[in-house]
């Protein structure tokens, strides 16, 4: 398989070689769903199956000027009714990854959570993005987790550590060098209980807990990215300006980083939901539609194994 180096490698490798993965959207009724669905039927990533209410998701398509009928269509505009029609769907192997619509994330993730009818993690749920390297490089970037766990005490911590890393090497990234963000690069407990968080997981990645990956923390951002940062402030070490994965401490400084990025500075990014067998497109509605058509060729390739990995 080619080096995986940008978003636009991510779509190169997700196309498939026979029938392309199928994607249950529970609810398809907008506009920005809708399109980038048809968008990734139309680049041959993935084939829709359009879930939501019908009749409001064939206008949707008439003012677009697309053509839906062939698509799969199952009439439910109830939330709780189209997310468990969703997850049935994966279950039962009619589809190979789920896309958020018009419902919650919080509604879509329960039904992929229930013990009895879903699809549960062996960890935990946690939201991955994938990100062109701002300072050049030519590579790839991973964050983690603006958009799922709130406030990870420090074995849900080293979970989500734990699926970055499994995204990380499904995008050929060999060694992933993992920053735990922090304020400081000294341990400040009881007040940075992140500090202390990031401290112990540094000292398990030495240990070889985290395989091959190198993880250091906790540390600043500019630190993680910059290499002149890193040369000023004295900080060494094989993670300092060249980090493949921010680990941020809570859902709020993984949110406002997640959308410095994609806001300010125009980002494009490519998040799934990972954790469970199956991927899971969760898009914002402030992602850009190159956002949300690089999510679901991400959620593509991770659905056939990414690549072998």
């Amino acid at each position: 398989m080619p080096a995986i180096l940008s978003l636009d490698d991510i779509v190169r490798a997700a196309l498939p070689e026979g029938d392309p993965p199928r994607v249950a959207i529970a609810r398809s009724a907008n506009e920005f769903v809708l399109g980038s669905a048809i968008q990734a039927f139309e680049a041959g990533l993935a084939d829709p199956i359009l879930i939501g209410d019908s009749a409001k998701t064939l206008a949707i398509a008439q003012r677009m000027g697309k053509d839906i009928s062939g698509f799969r269509c199952i009439d439910l505009p109830d939330d709780e009714k189209a997310v468990r029609e969703a997850v049935r769907l994966f279950r039962e192997g009619e589809a190979e990854f789920i896309m958020k619509g018009l419902v919650s994330t919080a509604t879509l993730l329960r039904a992929i959570l229930d013990k009895e009818t879903g699809v549960p993690p062996a960890g935990i749920l946690s939201h991955v993005s994938a990100f062109n390297a701002p300072l050049g490089g030519g590579r790839l970037m991973l964050l983690t987790d603006p958009g799922v766990n709130i406030r990870p005490n420090m074995q849900r911590k080293v979970d989500i550590v734990r699926n970055a890393l499994a995204v990380a090497r499904a995008l050929g990234i060999q060694q992933p060098r993992v920053a735990m963000l922090a304020a400081t690069e000294k341990v400040n407990y009881p007040a940075m209980p992140a500090t202390l968080d990031a401290d112990v997981i540094s000292k398990m990645s030495a240990k070889g807990e985290f395989g091959d990956a190198r993880i250091a923390g906790p540390i600043s951002l500019d630190i993680a990215l910059s290499p002149e940062v890193a040369a000023c402030k004295g900080f060494g070490g094989e993670v300092a300006g060249c980090a493949d994965i921010l680990v941020t401490s809570d859902i709020e400084s993984g949110n406002i980083l997640y959308k410095c990025l994609n806001t300010l500075m125009g980002a494009d990014m490519a998040g799934v939901v990972v954790g469970s067998r199956v991927p899971v497109v969760v898009p914002s509605r402030g992602d850009s539609a190159k956002s949300k058509f690089y999510s679901l060729a991400l959620a593509a390739f991770l659905a056939r194994g990414g690549g072998g990995a």
